[in-house]
């Protein structure tokens, strides 16, 4: 078992995560212009998420499965996790099938430096919205 025992709370936190980024104009500007639908995947526990970068506000939707997602990110919830807060590579992680991306990678990659100042919002979101005990500063 992962660091999340139940989905509903891992669901509510990267769900929350994402919409924050979404009201973050550094951040949202950037994704926005990549036009972009992308579903995430993860297990243990099992958590689907889509976020919609297609029209002119970022559009979180958990248990989306019908929207049709030009990429699919599938990974489990820790290694997402670990990713929010700068300790996994996503090169890496896709080499070693740690993440797996079905899609237009290229695109995915351009959108890297655009969520690099998440890295350090994550943390303090935990803190912020009472899941500090998730927090590996």
């Amino acid at each position: 078992m992962g660091l999340f025992e139940k989905s509903e709370t891992f669901e509510t936190i990267l769900a929350g995560f994402f919409r924050l980024m979404g009201d973050t104009p550094r951040i949202a500007d950037k994704l926005l212009a990549s036009k972009l639908i992308i579903r995430f995947i993860y297990k243990d526990p099992d958590v689907i998420l889509v976020v919609d970068c297609s029209g002119s506000k970022i559009d979180v939707r958990p248990g989306d499965t019908d929207t049709k997602a030009e990429v699919e990110m599938s990974m489990s919830a820790d290694i997402a996790h670990k990713f929010w807060f700068g300790k996994v590579n996503l090169m890496a992680a896709l080499t070693r099938k740690q993440m797996v991306a079905k899609g237009p990678i290229p695109k995915i990659l351009k959108l890297l430096p655009a969520i690099k100042p998440s890295y350090a919002m994550y943390p303090k979101y935990l803190d912020e919205n009472g899941y500090s005990v998730y927090n590996v500063h």
